[in-house]
């Protein structure tokens, strides 16, 4: 069974191998003279070339931006989590800190109540 190729560079590559062998047989095919036919392969051949430079350095580009994109984008979530975080913290804080008030509050309160309770039975 044939493997699938996920990735778009490999169909590139693979046009361009099949463009060239094809551009190279209907040059052996053509009726030229040797010199002339010598000259219209090593211009087909600069001129795959220069593509193939043309195309490899549009492709780095464009890696690049995407991977500063890719850092940018990992960086904000970074950045929201951090926040998030910390706005559960503080609510968290908060929480417990009235949790602790109302407890001090309610103790007070009782001992108060203990306090007269005592003081009407003396």
């Amino acid at each position: 069974m044939a493997e699938s190729r996920a990735g778009g560079g490999d169909k590139l590559v693979d046009f361009m191998i099949g463009a060239g062998i094809g551009a190279l047989i209907t040059l052996l095919f053509a009726p030229k003279a040797g010199n002339e036919l010598r000259s219209e392969i090593a211009g087909t051949t600069r001129k795959g070339f220069d593509y193939a430079r043309d195309t490899d350095r549009e492709i780095g580009e464009c890696a690049s931006d995407l991977t500063a994109r890719g850092k940018e984008a990992a960086g904000d979530l970074t950045e929201r989590g951090k926040e998030l975080i910390n706005r559960q913290k503080a609510q968290l804080t908060a929480a417990i800190e009235a949790g602790k008030q109302g407890y001090r509050e309610a103790k007070q309160h009782d001992q108060g109540k203990v306090g007269m309770a005592i003081d009407e039975t003396v």
